[in-house]
């Protein structure tokens, strides 16, 4: 799988895990170049509080775009050390 933003390839991996509709990508997939932490937290009630990153690509930015969780609950272990995305973030084969 592949993300792709502003025609560029931020994330690749054989290894995501899809929860909810969103392909979580290992941590060590993402470019990491791509992405700049953000202060935004939300709750999920199963999965605990989520972080996010902007996705910056050619001096474009994408606020918030991908999230991962620091603290995953036991229910959401699978998707430890792992990030998800949308805002126009293109998940493909």
């Amino acid at each position: 799988m592949k993300a792709i933003w502003n025609n560029t390839i931020i994330a690749e991996s054989d290894n995501t895990v899809v929860i909810e509709n969103n392909h979580y990508f290992p941590a060590d997939s993402i470019k990491k170049e791509y992405f700049r932490e953000s202060n935004t937290h939300t709750t999920c009630a199963w999965k605990g509080i989520a972080s996010y990153y902007t996705i910056d690509v050619d001096g474009k930015e994408n606020l918030d775009a991908a999230w991962f969780y620091p603290e995953v609950s036991e229910l959401a272990r699978t998707i430890k050390n792992h990030v998800a995305f949308w805002k126009g973030v293109e998940i493909t084969e």
